[in-house]
């Protein structure tokens, strides 16, 4: 699997608790007026492609998610995808073949009909183009697509691939209109037709504008008819301000840990904003460079085990918006269990110098820790400094930080130039495959060289396990082994947030485990 963009994890920007105590006013020209029809929301993160054969970071999937349609889709607060574009969908033959009938009457939202064709040439269009910063890994193990009719979608799975289903309810599975898109390379033209609840009107550097879908035929039952996304691409001081002065109904991945507690707590004027918090499976770890003379040793990596306060990094550094992390898979995926706390234990300096002592390391350990503050947020480098501050208190280690750019960052990670370095990650799907295959598959995304045949060895038996609960043992085990081996390090899983006018609901629909931001829950006024 290539390293895809959902690496990524920004603890929500700093400005917000600033703005609200200034009493910014609304940006020139902007639009102060909202109405019960139409929503108003602004994001920080960058929508990188409008192109699903592209996109794999979560601006783009928030535009997938209401623009198109995939076969199955996640129900709010669900696990297990639902038929949407599709009647119905199920495995056959051990989890190898899943055949899918379509829904009678699908249309594009230029009017053209949706059939079985149009599914079949937007899969094999993402695997075709293998765009690196696309999805196409998520879709590997496709081997054949057939169409024995023109409402008929027949997969054939070069293994047996329970996961599947979920795979295809995400971004990876959106369906494009064969006669708007070329089979071997990317749409150009700053335009996106599909079938979803909604059409992008207009794109651009600044906002993308979507109104109602009316030939939209599926599950979903919109509460708007117009959203506005405006993007502030990395400029949290402006949608802070767009928040406050009232040009935004809702502010979503972009406002700080103390931006979010300064509400939480507010009082008085505050009042007609208010915070609204949804569960979330996006983890950050420690991740070691195995191939590094300092961190390839096992010793000094169950020592920094043995030494972080995930307690303290979580209260002091994100206030609380982030809870402590201890393993791999994250709290409320099925097959999570605590194996570096079952492990390690509580912060313990005794063990961590035993730890060192049993690989003959008697001196003090030098060690820089890497960290980029433009892709997972500036607490990053405050939380790395932290972690730095605590191994240094042990006596055992004489740690600093070094923070680059996000580019040279993850240059110097492809050339193995740093020994330990920060990664985050944002789930594609909520199931322990995604928090597991994509870091100790073949081609991992971690850029560690870490490898074990055990682990590599019950990956596919997990993932072709149609019963998700019975697959715990695997992933349970695989959980174990990272733990004894410390490969990465768990740090924390964060919390979701949106802040939004006291007016909006629907909120509480969008912000769940899946990632899949639903506009058509939302409703401001």
């Amino acid at each position: 699997m290539k390293a895809p963009n959902k690496w990524l994890t920004a603890p929500l920007a700093a400005g917000l608790a600033a703005a609200l105590l200034s009493g910014c006013g609304s940006e020139p020209g902007g639009d102060s007026q909202g109405s019960a029809d139409t929503v108003r929301i602004g994001m920080s993160d960058e929508i990188l492609s409008i192109d699903p054969a592209a996109g794999y970071d979560p601006g783009s999937w928030i535009l997938f998610n209401n623009v198109f349609q995939t076969l199955v889709a996640f129900p709010n607060g669900g696990t297990q995808p639902a038929p949407e574009a599709a009647e119905r969908c199920g495995f056959s033959a051990g989890s190898t073949v899943y055949t899918c009938t379509l829904r009678d009457g699908l249309k594009f939202s230029n009017g053209n009909p949706l059939t079985s064709k149009d599914v079949k040439f937007s899969f094999e269009r993402a695997l075709k183009i293998d765009d690196p910063a696309g999805p196409a890994p998520l879709l590997a193990t496709i081997d054949t697509i057939e169409t024995p009719d023109a409402r008929t979608v027949v997969f054939r799975l070069k293994v047996p691939d329970a996961t599947f289903p979920s795979k295809i309810a995400s971004g990876a599975g959106s369906i494009v209109d064969h006669r708007e898109y070329p089979a071997d390379g990317l749409r150009a033209d700053g335009k996106a037709i599909g079938s979803g609840p909604y059409k992008l009107d207009s794109y651009g550097e600044t906002a993308a504008v979507f109104s109602a879908n009316p030939d939209y035929h599926g599950t979903f039952k919109r509460k708007n008819e117009h959203v506005t996304l405006k993007l502030y691409r990395g400029d949290r001081k402006a949608l802070a301000k767009a928040l406050t002065g009232g040009d935004l109904d809702v502010a979503y991945r972009g406002l700080s840990d103390d931006d979010i507690v300064s509400l939480e707590n507010a009082t008085g004027s505050d009042q007609s904003l208010e915070v609204v918090q949804g569960s979330s499976a996006e983890v950050q770890h420690l991740v070691f460079n195995m191939d590094d003379p300092v961190t390839g040793k096992l010793g000094v990596r169950q020592a920094i085990a043995h030494l972080v306060d995930r307690e303290a990094l979580v209260q002091n550094v994100y206030k609380s918006t982030a809870t402590p992390l201890y393993s791999i898979v994250p709290a409320g995926i099925a097959g999570h269990n605590t194996a570096f706390y079952d492990t390690y234990g509580s912060p313990d300096r005794a063990k961590a110098e035993k730890a060192l002592r049993s690989a003959g390391i008697t001196d003090k350990v030098r060690l820089t820790l890497w960290s980029t503050p433009s892709r997972y947020g500036p607490a990053t480098d405050q939380e790395l400094k932290a972690i730095a501050r605590q191994l240094n208190a042990s006596g055992l280690f004489d740690a600093d930080v070094e923070s680059v750019e996000f580019d040279q960052y993850e240059k110097d990670i492809a050339a193995g130039k740093y020994g330990v370095y920060v990664k985050g990650w944002v789930p594609d799907y909520a199931d322990a495959d995604n928090f597991t295959t994509p870091f100790f598959g073949e081609d991992n995304v971690t850029g560690s060289s870490y490898r074990n045949k055990t682990v590599t060895g019950l990956l596919p038996k997990a993932a072709a396990s149609a019963d998700r609960g019975a697959a715990s043992a695997d992933f349970g085990r695989i959980q174990d082994i990272v733990a004894d081996e410390v490969p990465l390090l768990p740090l924390w899983q964060g919390k979701q947030y949106a802040v939004a006018r006291d007016v909006v609901t629907g909120l509480e629909w969008t912000l769940d485990a899946n990632a899949v931001f639903r506009f058509w829950e939302i409703k401001a006024g």
